[in-house]
């Protein structure tokens, strides 16, 4: 694979977001001829994680997947709740580290904040 794969999808934060961000997700790793199992399952924990700790009323979150040329998979979840950065890992952060290479967190800007995590070669 040579090029740069990206898929931007904007959410509304409600409690159905997470399994819809999943399906969309799986179609599109579908559609590039990828492997979407544990992609999606992280995708699935950090955008539970966005709407339940991350919610913001009246706004949305970002879920941005990406793959680079080395098959590198990148999920980025924004959400408008930079106060709060995600903890040590429990309960979904546990699945998204035994599934991720390796996964944080950055801030900014203000409000936002950034988990993602990294899959793959």
């Amino acid at each position: 694979m040579n090029a740069h794969l990206h898929c931007t999808l904007q959410l509304s934060a409600n409690p159905r977001a997470a399994r819809l961000a999943r399906l969309l997700v799986v179609e599109q790793l579908r559609s590039w001829g990828l492997p979407f199992e544990d992609v999606a399952q992280v995708v699935a924990e950090l955008c539970a994680n966005a709407v339940t700790h991350g919610r913001f009323p009246g706004r949305d979150f970002r879920l941005e997947l990406s793959v680079t040329g080395e098959g590198l998979v990148r999920v980025e979840v924004h959400d408008c709740r930079g106060d709060e950065p995600p903890g040590e890992p429990r309960y979904g952060l546990a699945i998204v580290d035994a599934l991720s290479n390796r996964w944080g967190s950055s801030q900014g800007p203000v409000p936002r904040k950034s988990v993602w995590a990294e899959l793959g070669s």
